[in-house]
C-alpha cells in the first residue's frame, strides 16, 4: 500500500454496501452499469470474493467484484473494478485487484485470473496488463462474445483477458 492509501482498509462488501457500489459503477461512466438490485446481491452472495475499499471513515470509495467460475473453481473471474473519482490516480485499483487474489488464493487456491474489457478501455487493459507483469504470469487474449452476440443493441465486443498461471 502506499502512503496515499494508508487510511484504507480492504475487506469484503456488505449488503449496506450495495448502493454505493452501484452509485460508484454509474458514475464511473465506463462501466456496464448493473440494476441497483444486483449489486445488493453481489454483496450477499459473491462477498467472499469481491473486494471493496474504505476510506477513513469506513465509507466505500472503490471495489472489485467477482466469483469462481462453476465449471472451473480455481479461476477468478474479475466482473467489475471501479474507484470513485476522487480517490483514483492512486494505485487503488491494483491494490484492490491484487488484495482481493492473494485471498482468494490462500483460500481456494486459484491460480488464473479473468475477465473481459470491451476495447478502448485504457484503464482497464493497463490494470490487468500491469496485474500479469507484476505476477509474473503470462496474459492470453481472445474476443468472448462478439458484437453481434448482444441481443440489447449495439454493444462492443468483449475481449477475455486470462492471466495464469499464477505462481505462489
Amino acid at each position: 500500500m502506499t502512503a496515499t492509501q494508508a487510511d484504507l482498509h480492504i475487506d469484503r462488501p456488505t449488503v449496506a454496501d450495495g448502493a454505493v457500489l452501484w452509485r460508484i459503477a454509474r458514475d464511473s461512466k465506463v462501466l456496464d452499469l448493473n440494476s441497483s438490485y444486483s449489486y445488493l446481491l453481489w454483496c450477499r452472495d459473491f462477498a467472499a470474493t469481491s473486494a471493496v475499499a474504505r476510506d477513513e471513515r469506513g465509507e466505500p470509495i472503490g471495489f472489485v467484484t467477482g466469483y469462481l467460475r462453476p465449471d472451473n473453481p480455481r479461476t477468478l473471474l474479475v466482473w467489475q473494478v471501479a474507484v470513485d473519482e476522487a480517490h483514483r490516480g492512486r494505485g487503488l485499483a491494483a491494490a484492490l485487484l491484487d488484495g482481493l487474489v492473494a485471498r482468494i488464493t490462500a483460500e481456494h487456491g486459484v491460480t488464473a485470473v479473468e475477465t473481459t474489457i470491451t476495447p478502448g478501455n485504457t484503464a482497464s487493459e493497463r490494470l490487468f496488463t500491469a496485474f500479469a507483469e507484476r505476477h509474473g504470469a503470462p496474459l492470453e487474449r481472445e474476443v468472448l462474445f462478439g458484437a453481434g452476440q448482444f441481443p440489447d443493441g449495439p454493444h462492443d465486443p468483449e475481449v477475455l483477458y486470462r492471466i495464469g498461471p499464477l505462481t505462489p
